[in-house]
Formats: structure tokens, C-alpha cells, sequence
């Protein structure tokens, strides 16, 4: 036997079993469930007003267990953990995901997972406290008041396209117009602004001569300081 065996049989002796007691599954199990849960009532709040997906809610909570049990498979067996390595990388998930949030959530899970099945439940705790806090006082602080869209019909003409802009640029300082198209001796205009007084314009608008109807709608884009 020469010493490339006697180091492989040494290794191999000290951490091929390492078998870990019934009672610390338990309570790993148990507090991998308690932060699953905590996650799955975090995320029902942080999705009270958007899309709501109860299925991917639910699959968050189990994939926290799921990771745990996966944690504690790979440390009691280093060998074992090598077999399960090559399974896990013939894995594929390509089911898209359209909101970044729940990205979070998945790394959220798959880490408190980790956290737990490892024995640290401090960590796990903390970084479930600290994440909530952080993602709830990002999600309140105040934005940009986002710009709206302006369409306007009316006849075709100068004196009609120049009241409607000193309208505009008496209710808004920041405006951009869109779109100016005339077509059969209308004009369709489409102006971006930002206007507190959406309904005062609107009425001012409206009581111009020559223009036939006024929509004053909120911009669906993103808000940019």
C-alpha cells in the first residue's frame, strides 16, 4: 500500500460518514418550515396590489425544505454529495421569469434553505429579518410622479395648435410633444407632460374652439428622475 492509498482511505474514513442525529433533523426540518412560512407570508404581502401566483408562492416555501433536506444529505456523505452534484447539473428549469421580485424571492428561498440544512439558523433568521425590512422600505420610498400622455383632435390650423400648447405650457413646465399628424383637416396631437391639474387642463382644453375631443391618460412606462 503505498501513501496515494493510505491518504484516500484516511479521507474517505473521516468524512464518508458523518452521520448526523435524529433530533438535529428534526429541528433543522422544523425551522427550514418556519422560514419557508415567514417567506410565503412576506411574499402574499409584497404581492397584495400586482399578480398574485399562489402555486409559485407555495413552490417557494417547499423549495426552502427542499434545499434543506438536500443540505443535509450532502454534509452527513461527502461521497454521497459528489453523486448528488452531477444529478442536480442535469436539472434545467426554463420556465421564464417575468418579474424580477420573484427572482428574489427564489434566491431568498434557496438560501435560508441552505442556511438551515448547514445548522445555521441565526443566519437564516437574520438574513429573513434584515431582507424583509430592506425590500419593504425600497418599496415605499417615493418616486417620480410619472408623466402623462395628452391626445388632443381638433381642426387643423395655427390658431387651434397654438392654443392648445399655451394651455399646456400654462398647466406644465416639462412637456414633449409626441406626435403632430393632420389628415383630412384634422389634427391629432399627442403631447407627453407632467400636470397636477389633470382635470382643470382637460376642461380648458375641451372649451377651445375648433377642437373636438380631449384624453388625458397615465403613461404605463417607466419613471425616469
Amino acid at each position: 500500500m503505498n501513501f496515494t492509498d493510505i491518504f484516500r482511505n484516511s479521507f474517505l474514513d473521516a468524512f464518508a460518514q458523518n452521520e448526523v442525529a435524529t433530533g438535529q433533523v428534526i429541528v433543522i426540518l422544523l425551522s427550514a418550515c418556519f422560514v419557508a412560512l415567514y417567506i410565503f407570508g412576506v411574499y402574499r404581502l409584497m404581492t397584495r396590489k400586482t399578480f398574485y401566483s399562489k402555486s409559485f408562492n407555495i413552490s417557494l416555501a417547499a423549495l426552502a425544505v427542499i434545499t434543506a433536506v438536500i443540505i443535509l444529505t450532502v454534509q452527513s456523505n461527502i461521497v454521497l454529495s459528489l453523486g448528488m452534484v452531477g444529478a442536480l447539473s442535469i436539472v434545467r428549469f426554463r420556465t421564464a421569469i417575468k418579474d424580477p421580485m420573484d427572482l428574489v424571492f427564489l434566491f431568498w428561498a434557496i438560501s435560508a434553505g441552505i442556511a438551515c440544512g448547514a445548522g445555521m439558523l441565526e443566519i437564516a433568521v437574520c438574513g429573513s429579518l434584515i431582507l424583509t425590512v430592506l425590500i419593504f422600505v425600497l418599496d415605499r420610498l417615493p418616486v417620480a410622479k410619472a408623466a402623462m400622455i395628452l391626445v388632443v383632435n381638433a381642426e387643423a390650423g395655427k390658431e387651434q395648435t397654438a392654443q392648445v400648447m399655451e394651455l399646456v405650457k400654462k398647466y406644465s413646465k416639462y412637456f414633449k410633444v409626441k406626435s403632430r399628424n393632420i389628415t383630412g383637416g384634422q389634427l391629432d396631437l399627442v403631447v407627453e407632460l407632467w400636470v397636477s391639474k389633470e382635470e382643470e387642463l382637460a376642461e380648458q382644453l375641451a372649451g377651445l374652439k375648433g377642437v373636438h375631443s380631449v384624453s388625458l391618460m397615465s403613461h404605463d412606462g417607466e419613471v425616469t428622475f
